[in-house]
């Protein structure tokens, strides 16, 4: 395997190329070493099929393997990491990954490849149209289904619980509903048009991926980002974050029907949209991060709005959380509700704050930092049970981490850095190269993959949102509950459909 830099360009024909059998074995044995799958994918070169992997301890490695219309399943000799990918690449390009415990089609849409569909017994057989749902047998035995259409504005997504009486002993979720195209969307715009499309991958999301993007973008133009612009990007980064963790503790509080944080928790967070307004002109940070820099000057006048506004709102986040956290029904209610083990996160691959809350210690603001996080405190998680509790107290405690962070990137005495033209020409890529992009989103690892040709044109451009590891964990986290408690843990996890849905 090849050792690899966050956010380097190298040469595709630095990539190890080995046989299906040696990418096999390696895989399983990284996997079983505690290594965790950053992106696993599939892509069409000279009419054969390439499998590419990236994985990560605490170093990036990648490594490639061209395979027929078979590859040996992972999921069966790996562990389920590798099932969400498995099942991806043979619903995309109709490649079927032998062994697989129990292939199915992921997103609901046709594979590229004009072969036939692989979800039956033999390729030349097809489900027409049915998914086929997991089912617990037994004679106490029933099933509830939820979605995909919710009495809400909460996107598709269905849920089917296998229930003995009010225990739900197994929850199969299916997603899909909103596929996009969206991968296959930034292969054939202008580069140009790559940002604006990467800042609508998760609408809640629009820095992280922006930012993952135009990492990229740099890389493979060769593009330099000054220090100040760097302190605005990592600003507006964990802007969104602080948004994104206090409207979570609010719906949260909402959910066990304790109504003042809710409340509190809901107008604070829309202080911080506002301070994204102030920074970008867009409340979700839309329109600021630009390859080479930024498309707004962060001036004295929007250092000192934000300074002002994190010294008024401190006390008022900290009194909320100890509001929130020393109620005894709150505690009732959250403690030892939707655990997942450690040893089960690690088999899933968990990441982010779901990760952390089952006790994995894993932080690409740490392992593999970015822009200005290689200078900046890292963070340590001290509930790491599992439950909802956890991932509730994970999120105060980023909360904290990125206030303090703010504070210290605005007292740095930089010069503001000029703009970056919004408009101008298209990007010229480096051809035949690839670059991998991570940073760790406020739901947890994100990462762009992109592969050029050799006239510099996208042959792949693969995204990986979070939530792509931690749908299974909400499953995990319904085994034995209650199937009253599925509102309080869906919200605990706030996975992303769309981020999913590509």
């Amino acid at each position: 395997m090849l050792k690899i830099n966050n956010g380097e360009r190298i040469d595709r024909s630095q990539i190890p190329r080995v046989s299906s059998e040696l990418f096999h074995r390696q895989l399983s044995q990284f996997v079983r070493n505690n290594g965790f799958i950053v992106q696993f994918f599939a892509y069409p070169e000279d009419k054969q099929m390439v499998l590419l992997a990236v994985l990560r301890n605490s170093d990036l490695f990648i490594l490639e393997t061209t395979v027929g219309r078979e590859f040996p399943s992972l999921t069966l000799n790996a562990g389920p990491q590798f099932n969400l990918f498995e099942r991806e690449v043979a619903e995309q390009y109709g490649l079927r990954p032998a062994g697989h415990p129990w292939l199915k089609m992921l997103r609901y849409h046709a594979n590229k490849s004009d072969k036939p569909d692989v979800f039956g017994n033999n390729y030349e057989e097809e489900i027409p149209g049915n998914y086929p749902y997991f089912q617990v047998q037994g004679e106490s035995v029933h099933e509830v289904a939820v979605g995909p259409v919710h009495a809400g504005i909460i996107e598709p997504g269905h849920f089917r619980f296998q229930c003995a009486g009010e225990e739900v002993l197994h929850l199969e979720i299916q997603l899909g509903y909103q596929h996009r195209g969206v991968e296959e969307l930034l292969q054939t715009v202008p580069h140009k048009r790559l940002i604006t499309i990467a800042e609508g991958i998760a609408g809640d999301t629009s820095i992280g991926h922006n930012l993952s993007c135009c990492q990229a973008l740099e890389a493979l133009c060769g593009l330099e980002v000054a220090g100040g612009a760097s302190t605005q990007r990592t600003i507006a980064l964990e802007l969104e974050r602080l948004a994104n963790h206090i409207g979570d503790l609010g719906a949260l509080s909402g959910d066990v029907a304790f109504n003042p944080p809710a409340a509190y928790f809901g107008r604070i967070r829309g202080e911080f949209l506002n301070l994204l307004l102030a920074l970008s002109g867009n409340r979700f940070g839309k329109g600021l991060i630009r390859p080479g820099g930024t498309a707004f000057a962060m001036g004295q006048e929007a250092r000192q709005v934000i300074a002002n506004k994190i010294k008024e709102l401190r006390p008022e986040i900290l009194h909320v959380c100890d509001l929130l956290f020393t109620a005894h029904t709150v505690l009732a209610r959250f403690e030892r509700t939707g655990t997942v083990t450690r040893e089960h996160a690690q088999a899933l691959g968990l990441v982010g704050v779901c990760g952390r809350a089952s006790g994995l210690d894993y932080d690409v603001r740490e392992f593999f930092p970015t822009e200005c996080y290689g200078d900046l405190p890292t963070i340590s998680n001290k509930v790491t049970s599992g439950d909802v509790l956890s991932r509730a107290m994970v999120r105060q405690e980023e909360i904290v981490h990125s206030l303090n962070a703010i504070d210290l990137l605005l007292a740095r005495e930089e010069e503001p850095c000029q703009p970056v033209p919004v408009e101008g020409t298209d990007y010229a890529l480096a051809p035949s190269s690839c670059v991998v992009t991570l940073n760790e989103g406020w739901r947890g690892e994100i990462s762009h993959c992109l592969l050029t040709d050799d006239q510099g044109q996208l042959i792949r451009y693969k995204i990986k949102d979070p939530s792509f590891h931690n749908w299974p964990g909400l499953a995990m986290a319904l085994r034995n509950q209650e199937i009253s408690d599925f509102p309080l843990c869906n919200k605990s996890f706030n996975l992303s459909y769309c981020g999913f849905d590509l």
